[in-house]
């Protein structure tokens, strides 16, 4: 079964974006665990521009279902999650000023540092997982620092959706091939939707989980958060 995990950053930006605590980042989060998503993502960066810090301290005993933390392993970031122990720590190449991932790691060059930071987030029992693009010697390098998951940075294959979606998802199934040939799981996320969604799970219905986050709340303005919850869920099966 492919999980949804709900990237909450964007209800963040919204509550930033006029100060005080409206929208509840906490009861949003809850609440989509109640409309039935598996997992909650966020992404806190160093500028604390979305979610903060001390989302994730308040989160962290709420949640009932999987919890995924998404970040550069800068050492600030590094010792939130050790302090945390979420579910999954998700390891993004992002720099400070950066507006959101757009690249995975090139887990070759990096293979000391993450073998590294990976070793750290083992050894406390969290399960790491390096987000990469879809090139099956990134994945291979990932399982070799030491990672139980690898995610699939997805924005490639959503931008060559609706042109040629066979073009588009077929660097994931080599990338996802060699995930389950090196024995590790499978993550995907960036770009995802109710629109390309149902094809990327049905080509590649192995995927551990799923994280969606600027798609899913678009969605909910319109659709309300329950409904968009379900609908999402629906393209899982």
């Amino acid at each position: 079964m492919t999980k949804l995990s709900v990237n909450i950053n964007k209800v963040a930006t919204i509550r930033n974006a006029r100060g005080g605590d409206n929208p509840d980042v906490l009861k949003v989060a809850l609440d989509c665990e109640l409309f039935g998503a598996q997992g909650i993502t966020v992404h806190p960066r160093p500028d604390e521009r979305h979610i903060r810090y001390k989302d994730v301290l308040d989160l962290k005993p709420q949640l009932k279902t999987e919890f995924n933390i998404e970040g550069n392993p800068i050492d600030k970031f590094t010792n939130l999650v050790l302090q945390v122990k979420p579910t999954q720590v998700t390891l993004v190449p992002d720099s400070d000023s950066q507006l959101t991932s757009n690249h995975g790691w090139d887990t070759k060059a990096n293979i000391t540092f993450l073998t590294d930071v990976v070793g750290r987030f083992n050894e406390a029992g969290i399960r790491t997982s390096i987000f990469v693009d879809p090139d099956p010697m990134m994945v291979e390098y990932a399982a070799k620092a030491g990672a139980k998951r690898v995610e699939l940075y997805t924005e490639p294959y959503a931008s060559g959706y609706l042109i040629d979606r066979e073009k588009a998802i077929a660097p994931f199934i080599a990338a996802a091939n060699m995930a389950r040939e090196m024995g590790i799981g499978l993550n995907a996320g960036h770009d995802l939707s109710l629109v390309n969604l149902n094809y990327f799970y049905k080509m590649i219905p192995w995927t551990d989980e799923v994280s969606i986050g600027h798609a899913l709340i678009c969605d909910a303005l319109y659709m309300g958060l329950k409904s968009t919850i379900q609908e999402y869920l629906e393209c899982l099966k």
